[in-house]
């Protein structure tokens, strides 16, 4: 005789915030960019959200306004720092992916990432003719999004 299965209440996964869920204000932000360069930032939208999915300790990632610019932050495990995107409004078909400027965080990209544009010790920029440098951004964006981690570990890398 089969044994009856046994059912067991799992916990229901938590979801991430979706990546096409947005606040109206973000949402109005991205819709306000000229179209070529609100695809591109869109694209560096999904990577972000896609990196903090996949990295170890990032937890719920929170967007929001920041200085009038799309802001990702780890609000929820305050592992990392805040990461913001926006156009660069000196170059019109210039995007950038802002880190806090008075972290180690750029300076570590340029080691690790010598062939990437920066912009001073707070951003990388990027050109909208040009393809996403997508293994360069997702790690530079996972060591951004773990960066308060890391430091109370005693990791860099």
């Amino acid at each position: 005789m089969a044994r009856p299965a046994t059912h067991r209440a799992q916990k229901p996964p938590i979801k991430p915030r979706s990546v096409s869920s947005q606040d109206p204000a973000v949402a109005a932000v991205f819709e306000a960019y000229p179209k070529p360069l609100r695809s591109k930032l869109q694209a560096l939208r999904r990577l972000i959200f896609d990196t903090a999915r996949t990295t170890e300790g990032v937890g719920a990632l929170e967007e929001a306004l920041k200085w009038s610019q799309p802001s990702y932050l780890t609000s929820q495990t305050r592992s990392g720092s805040t990461i913001r995107i926006d156009r660069v409004k000196s170059a019109p078909n210039q995007y950038a992916i802002y880190f806090h400027c008075q972290t180690d965080l750029v300076a570590t990209f340029r080691e690790l990432y010598p062939e990437l544009t920066y912009g001073g010790n707070r951003s990388i920029l990027l050109d909208a003719s040009d393809a996403l440098p997508e293994a360069a951004l997702r790690h530079c964006v996972a060591l951004a999004l773990t960066y308060h981690l890391n430091k109370r570990n005693g990791r860099r890398r």
